[in-house]
């Protein structure tokens, strides 16, 4: 399963910090016993690489690199065994560094004008980010009239309680979040509990979009 029919099928996708790459291993087992078997693990740690490449390991697991900013980071991740990779913004060299790299990137987008060149560049599926503070699911809604073949993959403020209010939206394929992977459980090393909220996320988005 490619990194689009994933997202559409778990419909939340846990964005990750990760400061210990000998985390990663046992984190993702703990995804994929709570039916999550995806991750999206972001650049803003030193341990992002390594995390990357041990998580790429686990068969079950479709992992992909986040916060990715410049093409070298692109380099890293598709070494370290990438499945997909997502960004804050969008970069024209990104994208094609991707597309050589025949890695889908979802980069992110706020506006009509950044959505309009990620279409140019033959990107349908994106993240919308921030998405709390620029307009929430009503800009998802606004957006998706001129744009009806984006998919879009809010991130940033969203959690249980405001889930619905996205997958609501026939243009969201998925919601990404890191109320999965908590950073106090994940400091704790409490795998048991992430698995927990791993099963509850998904059940929840199943409920909320059958």
């Amino acid at each position: 399963m490619d990194a689009h029919e994933q997202i559409r099928t778990t419909k939340v996708v846990p964005v990750i910090a990760l400061n210990d790459a000998a985390q990663a291993a046992p984190l993702g087992e703990a995804l994929v016993a709570g039916n999550l078997p995806i991750a999206e693990v972001t650049f803003r740690t030193e341990a992002a690489v390594d995390s990357i490449a041990a998580m790429a390991k686990n068969s079950a697991l479709l992992v992909g690199a986040g916060t990715v900013i410049n093409v070298a980071q692109v380099d890293q991740a598709a070494e370290a065994g990438a499945k997909f990779v997502v960004s804050p913004g969008f970069s024209a060299a990104v994208a094609a560094r991707c597309a050589e790299h025949g890695i889908p990137l979802f980069p992110g987008v706020a506006t009509a004008t950044e959505i309009v060149a990620a279409l140019d560049a033959g990107i349908t599926t994106v993240k919308f980010f921030p998405a709390s503070t620029s307009g929430g699911a009503p800009a998802i809604k606004a957006l998706s009239a001129p744009f009806p073949q984006v998919q879009f993959v809010p991130t940033g403020g969203i959690s249980p309680s405001n889930l619905a209010d996205y997958l609501a939206i026939p243009a969201v394929a998925a919601c990404g979040g890191s109320w999965m992977v908590p950073t106090d459980k994940l400091a704790a090393g409490d795998f048991a509990a992430i698995t927990d909220l791993a099963t509850e996320a998904v059940s929840l988005a199943a409920s909320l979009r059958a």
